[in-house]
């Protein structure tokens, strides 16, 4: 059994991209490197979901991560957002399952209760927790790198359980997992 393992955690987004990466030895867990890839520079969507899945494929690239923790997009009012969110989460999910890494989806209120206890804090309070949890020198200003620090820390905390979040372990996983996905033509 491998005794350690890379989790590379992302919060999807058209605006900030945020991730961390996070090492897990044994039981214990090491930060590794969080940051965003800022896309409010860029006016067409379909550029900005070309640059996540290309930085996602850096990440993976560089990092060689044994598994991936994607923050599932929160259900709101503004059906657009929801589609881009969508959008999004499913190029980066599209990027590691092109590299046979498992993914796993997690919703926002399922991390923050794994950060803080509490699946109605704040970012500012899931940035905090982790701050103490993984002896973080500082924070970033934004706060989508520590939302996808946060995504790895709640994967390593629910390793090995399968309570609330979706798993691929490849493109035949997530078809069988999703017919209703599938466009029959």
């Amino acid at each position: 059994m491998k005794t350690e393992k890379i989790i590379l955690g992302i919060d999807p987004g058209t605006t900030i991209m945020g991730f961390g990466i996070i090492k897990v030895i044994g039981k214990k867990m090491e930060f590794v490197q969080m940051n965003e890839l800022i896309l409010k520079k860029y006016d067409d969507h379909y550029l900005k979901l070309k640059l996540i899945f290309e930085r996602t494929i850096e990440l993976i690239d560089t990092y060689k991560p044994d598994e991936i923790a994607l923050e599932a997009p929160f259900f709101g009012k503004n059906v657009q957002s929801m589609l881009k969110l969508g959008r999004a989460q499913g190029v980066a999910m599209a990027a590691g399952l092109s590299r046979e890494i498992p993914v796993t989806e997690y919703a926002p209120l399922k991390i923050k209760m794994a950060i803080t206890g509490n699946g109605k804090a704040s970012k500012e309070q899931v940035a905090m927790m982790l701050k103490s949890l993984l002896n973080l020198k500082e924070l970033p200003k934004n706060l989508d790198a520590t939302d996808g620090l946060a995504a790895a820390v709640c994967h390593f905390y629910n390793s090995g359980t399968k309570v609330g979040g979706k798993n691929y372990t490849g493109w035949a996983a997530f078809v069988k997992q999703n017919p209703s996905k599938l466009n029959k033509k």
